[in-house]
Parts: structure tokens; sequence; C-alpha cells
């Protein structure tokens, strides 16, 4: 199955970048490019454990629904979304939260284990197109997570 990881160093501390990383205003204005947007479950707000939203977005000319639900969460240091349903055969993307800068930073970092439909063809795409564009999404997101939290005043 495949998986990647993605590791981003933003300037705010861990519970401000955990909490943002949970926003599903956040993830709708990061993926405004995609017109993806939360059709269900949770549609607003941030996320806790046990939370499902259902996402609609266009990717590859189509559009998808995914639903994934909050599986795991201990703020400000880990939390987990897995696909309950959707277009991937798996989809679980773990992300942790490290003070860095003597906790005026933090070191976030993106497991994605997934697996496409369709097997062998499936495989296919994901070798030749889906953890490449998979992986650029996230950094997308984690680039906007960043810009978000470094313009919010302190305190």
């Amino acid at each position: 199955m495949p998986r990647f990881e993605v590791i981003t160093l933003v300037q705010a501390p861990p519970p401000v970048v955990f909490d943002t990383s949970l926003s599903v205003d956040l993830h709708t204005s990061a993926f405004a490019h995609t017109g993806e947007r939360a059709v269900a479950g949770v549609t607003s707000g941030r996320l806790a454990l046990g939370d499902q939203v259902t996402w609609r977005a266009r990717h590859f000319g189509l559009t998808w629904h995914l639903t994934s639900t909050i599986s795991a969460c201990t703020r400000p240091a880990y939390f987990v979304d897995e696909q309950v349903t959707g277009p991937f055969r798996r989809w679980r993307h773990a992300h942790t939260f490290e003070a860095a800068d003597d906790g005026a930073a933090t070191l976030m970092t993106d497991v994605v284990d997934f697996a496409a439909p369709l097997p062998p063809l499936g495989r296919l795409a994901e070798i030749l197109v889906l953890e490449r564009y998979l992986t650029r999404l996230i950094v997308r997101r984690n680039a906007h997570i960043a810009e978000v939290v470094t313009r919010r005043p302190a305190g």
C-alpha cells in the first residue's frame, strides 16, 4: 500500500497549528481551487474525536465525495482522519505536531496511507499519478496553514 510523508515547519506553537489543522473552514479555503466544501456531518468549525465530515470536490475533472472521521485525537500532538466512504480502498492520514524552536514553532508531519480502487489498474494509478498529486495537495494545505497562523495576532 502506498505511503508518503510531508514534513512542514510552521512558525506558530503546536496548539495553534493543531487547532487550525482541524478547522473545516481552513480546509475549505486551502482547497478552494478544487471547489472543495463540506456537505454533510460537521460543515464548519473545528473537528473533534469521532466527528465525521463529507467533502465534495473536483479532481481530474470529476466530482468526488469522501466521508472521513476523526478516529484518534490527542491535543495538541496528534490526530488521524480516515475515510469511511469514498473513492479510495483505504485512506488514513496521521497528523503529528512537535514543538520546535523552544515551542515557538511546530514541526508538522503528515503520513498518508492510501490505496486506489480497482486493482491492478488502481495500483498503476497510484504509481503514475496519485502519490505525486496527493503529496502536492498536502504541501499546498500545509503552506496555507502556515500562512494563516502567521497572519494571526499573538495572544
